[in-house]
């Protein structure tokens, strides 16, 4: 049953040091701010799932946060590399990385698993590629009805989904609407969830084609954290801002710049940062 709390409260409810988590969105509604809380509050030793890691996973990395990242593309989109995650997994800075790489399918099948509560999930794929000799996870199966050779992969059932939103009512259910990943199947797969949105409405408007309800059951905590998703858009909010991904690229080339960005723009000054980070970066843009 969802809880409307603070972002800070949220965080401190679900994550837990130790813990499998998923922060979903694909080009579109990323949860930064709650990436952001995660690093505030100093989690550590957690293994991230992400179809997509890009800016804030390269954060929570880059401020060891974590232990392990299973994934299926890793990058600045549209810029190149993420150098503080090519920094862990080549040098162990600030602590070795794990990964356990796989593709879209493969990580949207298994979110799919998961949500199911299925133990793994069976698909068509890896045909003529060299991802099983890196990844044991990654099984050949037979059909038992067809004799058609398969591919399993573990369900993704990871402790704690977190995700953003553009709207949920006070009863706690979450509209989400526009370019779509797995933020549905994230959220009923785990354990526990998060939900930032970018306002709470006395009731949600008529749902667009491509709009997607979760239900007040289906979610754990809501919190409002307007422009939680920048830099990254929110359809209906505000758009992607692409100057601030070609910036992360200079910035977190270096150890020193990104520890200096971090300690300036996201710790020490509670949940409130992500407000004064998204009005001083959209001021600098325009």
């Amino acid at each position: 049953m969802a809880q409307i709390s603070s972002l800070a409260e949220a965080i401190a409810a679900t994550v837990h040091d130790g813990d499998t988590v998923a922060l979903e969105g694909f080009t579109h509604l990323i949860p930064h701010a709650a990436g952001h809380e995660i690093i505030r509050q100093g989690r550590k030793h957690l293994t991230l799932i992400r179809m997509t890691p890009d800016l804030v996973y390269d954060q929570l990395i880059g401020m060891g946060c974590a232990d392990k990242l299973v994934f299926s593309w890793g990058g600045n989109p549209g810029v190149g590399s993420l150098h503080r995650f090519r920094d862990a997994v080549e040098n162990g800075w600030p602590n070795p990385l794990a990964i356990e790489e796989h593709s879209h399918a493969a990580m949207a099948n298994a979110y799919e698993a998961g949500a199911a509560g299925l133990p793994c999930a069976i698909f068509r794929g890896y045909i003529g590629v060299d991802l099983p000799r890196v990844n044991p996870k990654i099984k050949k199966i037979t059909c038992p009805f067809t004799g058609e050779e398969l591919v399993a992969v573990p369900a993704h059932r990871p402790d704690v989904a977190v995700i953003h939103a553009q709207r949920a009512d006070r009863a706690g259910n979450v509209m989400i609407e526009g370019v779509l990943g797995v933020q549905k199947e994230a959220v009923l797969a785990a354990k526990r969830s998060v939900v930032t949105v970018e306002e709470i409405v006395d009731e949600l408007p008529q749902r667009s084609f491509n709009a997607v309800v979760l239900p007040h059951w289906t979610v754990g905590y809501i919190a409002e954290v307007p422009g939680g998703a920048y830099p990254s858009y929110a359809q209906g909010y505000y758009p992607r801002t692409n100057s601030f991904y070609r910036q992360w690229d200079e910035i977190s080339r270096n150890r020193d710049t990104f520890l200096a960005w971090m300690k300036e723009n996201v710790l020490g000054k509670g949940p409130e940062v992500f407000a004064e980070l998204v009005r001083k970066f959209r001021t600098a843009a325009e």
